[in-house]
């Protein structure tokens, strides 16, 4: 489980986030809100990147979110007690230092960190201005300290802690491969193996669609599934799943209790295409997938990703109650409460409700996120109410 989130994304010693450390304790069950523009969906995408490290295609990911310079602060390095008061303008100056992006976060016992910069000179390749991978770091314990790094990467090396040696991993990584897609080393780097394993298993739901070309919509051959794709795609499939394996009892309370009675049906062709069926109260036929409301089709999607009959240790959702009627915020939040029997479930959100029915159960840690001055930061803590968090030296 995660303990603590942290993002820095630099010019020089100022950070995007000011050195924002989210701690979240042992709870299972988290929400973060704030007004658009707040910073939600920068801390989203930050965990998103991460889990593009583990999965080894994280500078394209940069790439798709408009390359890593576009992560970079666009604030002065330095803001004056002036700036802040608005009695002068806010305004930079040059600098010379290093960008950097870096990301972090903490498990109960163990640790891991990576920075992304620019290229020191272009060079001869037409992609010469693809983000590198400067540090990578895992250690053990909740700091980053000399004494408990793990497995420690600088450049192109990357090195091992056996006993009190260090034993040298690879000589020649490439500037775009993460230590952790070379990780087949049980015995060498177990921690390594672990954590991969663990990023790889996180789930984020941003891109279910409900319009009317939705994928949701259309009709699909079938075959198990144990959790909902990203874009929905398989939603008869993994709705079936459960019925089939998982909690079916759950899945089709969850569907009485939001729409008045409705049933929920799986239609399945010769040709094993599967097409979802949801039959309300006073109509003498089901209606289809591409019959129904956005609304309706969203819940139904969340319904599948929350009830995975194979929970994901971490379940992102963001904006969770984009075309939902706030009278179904009560059901979704019963649905989160549930997933966060098994899982570590983050709810990025401004709706004020659904929050406020998740702060019912006693186990859910809401952050508020507010803007100053361009910088991200959570309502209400100092600076000696900040987590303690250090990142590896470079």
């Amino acid at each position: 489980m995660i303990t603590t989130a942290n993002v820095t994304m630099q010019f020089g010693p100022k950070p995007l986030f000011e050195n924002i450390s989210v701690k979240f304790g042992d709870e299972n069950r988290y929400g973060l809100i704030g007004a658009n523009g707040s910073g939600k969906s920068n801390l989203y995408r930050s965990l998103k990147l991460l889990a593009s490290v583990a999965a080894g295609d994280v500078i394209s990911a940069l790439a798709a979110q408009g390359g890593l310079s576009s992560t970079f602060w666009a604030g002065p390095e330095q803001i004056s007690r002036r700036m802040q008061s608005a009695q002068v303008p806010v305004q930079g100056g040059p600098s010379n230092r290093a960008k950097r992006l870096q990301l972090g976060f903490n498990l109960e016992d163990t640790g891991y960190a990576i920075a992304l910069g620019l290229p020191a000179d272009g060079g001869i390749s037409r992609f010469a201005l693809d983000p590198q991978i400067k540090r990578e770091s895992i250690w053990a314990g909740e700091i980053c300290r000399p004494a408990s790094t793990l497995i420690d990467r600088k450049a192109a090396m990357a090195r091992s802690r056996q006993g009190k040696t260090w034993q040298v991993l690879h000589q020649h990584l490439h500037a775009w491969d993460s230590l952790l897609t070379h990780t087949s080393d049980q015995q060498l780097m177990p921690e390594a193996v672990q954590l991969r394993q663990y990023i790889s298993s996180w789930r984020f739901y941003d891109e279910l669609r409900s319009d009317v070309k939705a994928p949701a919509r259309q009709v699909h051959i079938g075959t198990r599934t144990t959790s909902l794709a990203g874009d929905g795609h398989n939603l008869a499939a993994a709705l079936q799943t459960i019925i089939e394996i998982g909690d079916e009892q759950a899945l089709r309370e969850a569907i009485a209790n939001a729409f008045d009675g409705a049933q929920l049906g799986i239609d399945v062709s010769p040709d094993t295409r599967f097409t979802v069926q949801l039959t309300m109260p006073g109509l003498l036929r089901p209606l289809t997938a591409a019959e129904l409301s956005d609304g309706t089709l969203r819940f139904l999607m969340l319904a599948g990703a929350l009830l995975s009959p194979r929970p994901a240790p971490l379940l992102v959702l963001n904006e969770p109650e984009a075309s939902l009627h706030p009278d179904l915020f009560i059901a979704l939040a019963q649905l989160i409460r549930r997933a966060a029997r098994d899982s570590q479930v983050w709810v990025i959100s401004h709706a004020a409700r659904l929050i406020a029915a998740l702060e019912d159960e006693a186990n859910c840690l809401t952050h508020h996120l507010e803007r100053s001055l361009g910088q991200t930061r959570l309502e209400d803590q100092a600076p000696l109410d900040q987590p303690a968090w250090r990142w590896p030296d470079r």
